[in-house]
């Protein structure tokens, strides 16, 4: 039996769940990243120098010295809100999701986006701090009061939402484009709304932090995305199937055609697992022996004519039968055994002698 090496498919993902290889990079900036995140929240509940900063800052009330730009930030602070760039960022990776036949662009949003809610949702909710239009003491760090301010969802949403298109790009640049596109959304939408005092300037920091880890944290939730995506084509081909339609054909490897023939059925690794075929005997008559057996020798399509046509001069002489007089009324058909000398007809005779 033949065997052919199996030929790699051209997008093919990788099978093996492993764990991602943490680099040098990638270990410095999570260490930076955990260290302002840490510092960030140590100093607002110590009321350090920071928080004198945010009260600064909030009482410069940016919205009333430059009060020209309100307008037009007043609608850009909504490339941060979750419900409009979700959607945007969504509806793109749909259409990736449909030209790529995979799921992946979609679940990592998606993934990316409930680990954003659950991790800044707690934070938000656990120190309860107050805005800096609802803030009550001045020089306070406004904690425990009921608020939801801190970190700024915002900022990290604008972090996530937009870095994830960075995340997802497959050539180094269209990543660094990305990179650059979500950066000035993070940094613009931060700053924004600081500039409409619905944020302190540690919550923005806060919400930097916060959406970079995040980004971080994706490459190690790989493989739960990785059995989600398998599972949802699963529940979606069973869901066809019991509604009747007919099931959606599963992408093959290319593979190498079996030599011999230009038409010849491309050749599967699942060929090459099959038992080898037994020969098929042949009759009298030419065909196979058998109702199932198959013509062993392929068909020629202009099979060798054995009776070739003979030229004219080729050709026997062919002595006719029979007279080729037609046919008389008064002719009388001379007999076989008369003998000379007998009257043939109309009072004639004739002599045989002297």
């Amino acid at each position: 039996m033949r065997t052919e090496e199996k030929l790699p498919e051209a997008e093919e993902r990788p099978t093996d769940l492993a764990r991602p290889r943490m680099t040098r990079t990638r270990r410095w900036l999570l260490g930076s990243t955990l260290a302002v995140y840490a510092a960030t929240v140590i100093g607002v509940l110590t009321t350090s120098w920071l928080v004198k900063l945010d009260w600064q800052v909030m009482l410069f009330r940016p919205y009333k010295q430059w009060p020209e730009f309100h307008t037009f930030l007043d609608y850009f602070v909504v490339m941060g809100q979750r419900g409009p760039t979700a959607v945007a960022v969504a509806a793109w990776l749909g259409w990736c999701c449909h030209r790529q036949r995979t799921m992946r662009p979609l679940l990592v949003l998606g993934t990316s986006l409930l680990l954003l809610n659950f991790t800044v949702g707690a934070v938000k909710l656990g120190f309860g701090r107050l805005g800096p239009h609802y803030a009550t003491t001045v020089g306070s760090n406004e904690m425990w009061a009921n608020g939801d301010i801190f970190p700024s969802g915002h900022t990290a949403n604008a972090v996530v939402t937009w870095g994830v298109l960075a995340y997802l790009a497959t050539t180094p640049l269209a990543r660094r484009i990305a990179s650059l596109i979500a950066t000035g959304f993070a940094f613009g939408v931060g700053m924004t709304t600081v500039y409409l005092g619905t944020h302190w300037l540690s919550d923005v920091v806060l919400g930097w932090a916060a959406g970079v880890l995040v980004l971080l944290a994706l490459p190690w939730l790989e493989p739960v995305m990785y059995r989600a995506e398998v599972l949802l084509l699963e529940m979606w081909h069973r869901l066809r199937q019991h509604s009747g339609k007919a099931p959606v054909p599963v992408r093959v490897p290319a593979a190498r055609p079996v030599a011999g023939s230009i038409l010849a059925t491309p050749r599967t690794a699942q060929d090459d697992e099959l038992p080898p075929r037994e020969p098929v005997g042949v009759a009298g008559n030419g065909r196979p022996a058998g109702p199932t057996a198959r013509i062993a020798e392929p068909r020629q399509h202009h099979p060798v004519r054995q009776h070739q046509h003979t030229t004219r001069s080729e050709r026997p002489p062919v002595t006719p039968g029979g007279s080729r007089r037609p046919p008389h009324s008064d002719r009388v058909p001379r007999a076989a055994g008369t003998p000379f000398g007998s009257t043939t007809g109309r009072g004639r005779t004739t002599a045989t002698g002297g």
